[in-house]
């Protein structure tokens, strides 16, 4: 009984418990440690989500290698396209380069012979160089830098930037040029359909707004002022080359535009005329001349109705006269410094002539019966 109490009694048993020896030290630290780790879960449930938030890694600009490449991958695209059009108009201009320095007549697919009529005027010339060539030039620069970029190779050390300022105003130049020459088009030959001289605009067009598309906003309005100062020289370059072709005070003579008509020959002929015109004929030799020549005129007057009938007449303005219009290829070739002109034997005769002095150069023998009057 005495045991049982000594077990029961819970003084007895507190005392006992409290000389139970205590934990090691180090079990102790770690419980406290887990029990304050417990704590700070519990207490701090609504920092769980700013920690996790906080954890993640803020969002930084995109590095300057990232937007190079991004500027890169959207630039192809438009380096491919300077590539082609820039090679379609390196053809186009190729081939009217060609017929320029051959003097050789264009194929115009609409509107007849205008092409030709163009390409042969004096406004078909820059300060002496022939306009499709400085046309092919440009074309093939910029097809050469569209093609060298578009693989991504940058010579001499040019970075894209400077790459795509350098192509902004090649194209710049190339659009301000063909709409200045749309407007001599359109003023100068008016009614005049030139399917090559559309081509190269649209060509130069496309190429300018195709490279404009790679600036933005703020880039565009950076380098307005250049590009208006490249406009500006292209413009004063062009009237500087064409101020020859309209000269002041004679402002009539730039508004010519005379249609082709016939003259009719009053005169009869006489025999000896009619005689030299036929072996003028049989021997080759030719006449140039151009409807509104008085000199020709007179000149088909002195030979008569019947005679000027059968001379070898070439016309050098069939098409009628304008300003700006050049004479047919048969006349270009000869040279002519005037007109009439006559090419006999090889030797050529400037001015209206005496038929006896066509008769000596021609080698024509006059009979007694058969002299000039």
């Amino acid at each position: 009984m005495a045991s049982f109490l000594n077990i029961t009694s819970p003084p007895f048993f507190s005392s006992r418990t409290s000389l139970s020896p205590s934990p090691p030290p180090t079990l102790t630290a770690q419980l406290t440690q887990f029990k304050g780790w417990c704590w700070k879960l519990k207490c701090m449930p609504s920092s769980g989500p700013s920690q996790e938030t906080d954890s993640e890694p803020p969002e930084t600009a995109p590095s300057p290698s990232n937007s190079a490449s991004l500027l890169s991958s959207s630039s192809v695209s438009t380096y491919n396209w300077c590539a082609g059009l820039g090679g379609v108009g390196f053809l186009e201009t190729g081939y009217l380069t060609f017929l320029k320095l051959t003097n050789s007549d264009a194929f115009c697919p609409i509107g007849g012979g205008n092409c030709g009529d163009v390409l042969s005027s004096d406004y078909a010339v820059v300060f002496g160089v022939p306009l499709p060539l400085i046309g092919m030039i440009s074309y093939g620069l910029v097809a050469a830098l569209g093609l060298q970029w578009s693989g991504k190779k940058f010579p001499f050390g040019i970075e894209e930037s400077n790459g795509r300022l350098l192509l902004l105003g090649c194209t710049t130049s190339m659009a301000v040029a063909s709409g200045y020459f749309l407007y001599i088009l359109s003023t100068k030959f008016s009614g005049t359909s030139c399917t090559y001289c559309l081509l190269s605009t649209f060509l130069s067009f496309s190429l300018f707004f195709i490279t404009l598309k790679d600036f933005g906003l703020e880039e565009i309005q950076k380098f307005l002022g250049l590009q208006l100062c490249i406009a500006s020289v292209v413009i004063f370059s062009l009237n500087t080359s064409y101020a020859p072709l309209q000269p002041a005070g004679s402002s009539s003579l730039t508004d010519i535009n005379l249609e082709y008509f016939t003259t009719e020959i009053t005169t009869p002929s006489s025999p000896f005329a009619i005689s030299l015109a036929r072996h003028l004929q049989s021997t080759g030799a030719k006449m140039y001349g151009a409807f509104w020549c008085s000199h020709c005129q007179e000149q088909k007057q002195m030979f008569g109705k019947e005679a000027a009938e059968l001379l070898n007449y070439v016309e050098c303005f069939p098409n009628g006269f304008r300003k700006g219009t050049k004479m047919i290829k048969a006349c270009a070739d000869v040279k002519l410094e005037g007109f009439p002109t006559w090419v006999i034997n090889g030797q050529v005769l400037s001015g209206d002539q005496e038929l006896s002095e066509l008769a000596k150069v021609s080698g024509f023998k006059i009979e007694e019966s058969n002299q000039p009057s």
